[in-house]
């Protein structure tokens, strides 16, 4: 069975020959630069090319031998594009490790050893304090207060650091030609791989809301400004609109999955009630999800952080055919429950094992049997997508990520 074969039999909720996996076809299923620079080590293998496609994340674009040895079955279709030296620039991680960042990232470091990067303006809109390992977002377009119109918006929206230093491909999208290219390497990666591909289009409502207005007072506006939310919604979903009908025209017949972001979800419970989602965000991201499904072919995938159980009947409804990365550490995610209540209408992309407590503070053995326990979980019947919760992250012992894998290659396969 292909790798293709495999993913979309398990995203139509059958059996395949084996589950499928994946590992850095998205920004949020991914490893950190660290953790990937320690895995090699690891494992005895030269340095190559450690290229960090999301600075703000610090996570990577697997090499060749990543994809093979570990059997992965779906890659980011970014795979395509940067692929020369000269795309890339020489940098230092967190930790004092190598590693090549996008060349027109500009991120220095500052005498307190923090790390701020910079738009072309020279204006800062990122910064790593000291002892991080990620950028924190500083700029906050509507930090004051709701503009009176959203002609500007586009222009806000590239200040934020999400968008400022975009993930690959999307550092290309202001360029004249980048959705004839994207087809046009899209289609290339189609025929020279049989991997499932993935195409990350954003499309975020709640959290452009939190990243123009900053969290706090984004989370007061949903009870006491829904009119302004709502105008804020509007002027978003148009933008994302725009975005959505190029993503459908020019890669809907050749990309697999389309995946969306939108992190609703605390370790407590959703950020908001099921009754505000279903009156702001609901039929905003219904339009969406009907969009891809009436001109493509690619099936919709939503990255979605934290506890969503009061949630998972409307993102169904909605439209969501996948969900990742389902934080069974958070409120009422137990994973025998939402295999149970909810396996057979989507797909879990994730839960595989957990990131918070035993990937970076167990032994292989607790790591091998933490992975064991969810295999058999969540295998059952298909709709599941090996994955761990979110990104492996620098604390994560390199030992640990070699059972993790060891162990999906050895209890994966399908009786």
């Amino acid at each position: 069975m292909t790798s293709r074969e495999r993913v979309l039999r398990a995203v139509d909720h059958k059996e395949a020959d084996r589950v499928p996996v994946d590992f850095g076809a998205t920004p949020s299923t991914n490893l950190s630069a660290i953790a990937y620079n320690n895995l090699k080590k690891h494992l005895g293998l030269p340095q190559g090319h450690t290229r960090v496609y999301d600075p703000v994340q610090q996570v990577i674009l697997p090499e060749g031998w990543f994809l093979d040895r570990f059997g992965i079955d779906v890659i980011d279709i970014a795979l395509g594009w940067d692929a020369e030296d000269s795309d890339w620039k020489a940098g230092t991680l967190a930790d004092g490790g190598e590693a090549e960042l996008p060349k027109n990232f500009d991120a220095r470091r500052q005498p307190d050893g923090s790390h701020l990067a910079y738009l072309p303006d020279g204006t800062p809109a990122g910064k790593m304090p000291a002892g991080a390992t990620f950028f924190d977002q500083i700029i906050f377009p509507y930090l004051d207060g709701y503009p009176e119109d959203y002609a500007s918006l586009a222009q806000d929206m590239s200040r934020i650091s999400w968008s400022a230093f975009a993930h690959t491909p999307w550092n290309h999208a202001g360029e004249a030609d980048f959705w004839p290219r994207l087809r046009e390497r899209t289609i290339g990666l189609r025929e020279t791989t049989d991997k499932a591909l993935l195409f990350v289009c954003g499309c975020n409502l709640f959290e452009w809301g939190t990243f123009l207005r900053r969290i706090d007072n984004f989370l007061m506006d949903l009870l006491s400004e829904p009119v302004e939310v709502e105008r804020l919604l509007d002027a978003l979903l148009e933008n994302h609109m725009r975005t959505l009908e190029k993503a459908c025209e020019y890669v809907g017949d050749v990309v697999d999955i389309i995946r969306f972001g939108d992190d609703l979800g605390m370790d407590s419970g959703p950020f908001m009630s099921p009754e505000i989602y279903r009156a702001l965000f609901k039929p905003r991201h219904k339009q969406l999800c009907d969009y891809v499904k009436k001109h493509s072919k690619m099936r919709t995938f939503l990255h979605s952080c934290g506890s969503l159980y009061k949630l998972l009947p409307d993102l169904i409804e909605v439209g969501y055919d996948i969900l990742n990365p389902i934080q069974t550490s958070a409120a009422e995610m137990d994973p025998g429950r939402l295999k149970k209540e909810f396996g057979r209408d989507i797909v879990f992309w994730g839960a595989g094992v957990d990131t918070r407590h035993i990937l970076n503070h167990g032994t292989p053995e607790q790591v091998r049997e933490d992975v064991r326990r969810r295999l058999e979980i969540f295998m059952p019947g298909g709709g599941f997508v090996f994955n761990a919760i979110h990104n492996i992250m620098p604390d994560c012992p390199p030992e640990n990520v070699e059972a993790m894998f060891e162990t999906v290659e050895q209890y994966g396969a399908y009786k």
